[in-house]
């Protein structure tokens, strides 16, 4: 089975999970726009809480980051639930699919500007310049995708799309929470002959994010290896 096999059948999994929820939603009279704005809604709260974390923690305190993660994973149940309550409830749209789109990445920019904000806050400076370069890897990922079904070539491939960059991110803030208060916000790790720590706490959930960094504009540049591969052979094709 191939990665984008494995993936799509995990998506099928989650989806018969949350499908009796989908048509409660659907009976409550939720249109999928409304899901969609409430995805874009509930972001808002997790910078919300980044910055409050910000401004009125101390660089010690992680009990924000980890609120924020669980607020990102619930977060980013909607942008599953959003689709399926379109086909479940026959009810897509041409619009309905750009305003998703549209609204993921506000939800998106959102999220990375109250981490950022927090990381500065608390003076993790390098940590906040990988992700804003995280941020741009993610818009990225979704422009290039977007730019070449724009010019009727598929691109879908790579890792770090959505789904995982809201897991990725919502899981290893929760886990920076929790780890926090069993061994303490300031735990650091020193390697002899190394004039400064190499792992602390925060790490739990800043590593992550570097590795995000990375592997997001790495997915954006082979799809667009791809779909430069793609648009020859459509153009040799027709010569």
């Amino acid at each position: 089975m191939d990665k984008n096999s494995l993936r799509d059948a995990l998506q099928q999994g989650i989806y018969s999970v949350i499908n009796p929820f989908v048509r409660l939603l659907i009976r409550l009279g939720f249109t999928p726009n409304v899901v969609t704005t409430t995805g874009l809604i509930l972001n808002i709260g997790v910078a919300a809480i980044f910055i409050w974390g910000g401004e009125t923690s101390n660089r010690g305190e992680l009990e924000y980051v980890g609120w924020a993660g669980a607020l990102v994973l619930f977060a980013g149940v909607f942008d599953m639930l959003d689709g399926q309550v379109a086909r479940l409830g026959n009810m897509k749209s041409t619009f309905g699919a750009m305003y998703d789109s549209v609204l993921d990445r506000y939800s998106e920019m959102i999220m990375f500007m109250g981490i950022c904000y927090y990381l500065i806050a608390h003076h993790y400076l390098l940590s906040s310049l990988f992700a804003f370069i995280a941020l741009i890897g993610s818009m990225m990922v979704s422009y290039t995708r977007a730019r070449a079904e724009g010019l009727g070539v598929e691109c879908k491939g790579g890792l770090m799309q959505r789904p995982e960059r809201v897991v990725l991110i919502g899981v290893s803030a929760i886990a920076c929470g929790i780890i926090s208060s069993f061994v303490g916000a300031d735990y650091k790790v020193y390697v002899e002959g190394i004039p400064f720590h190499v792992f602390e706490t925060m790490s739990v959930f800043t590593l992550p994010i570097t590795v995000m960094a990375v592997m997001t504009n790495i997915t954006a540049y082979n799809r667009l290896m791809d779909s430069k591969r793609a648009m020859e052979q459509k153009e040799m094709a027709t010569r």
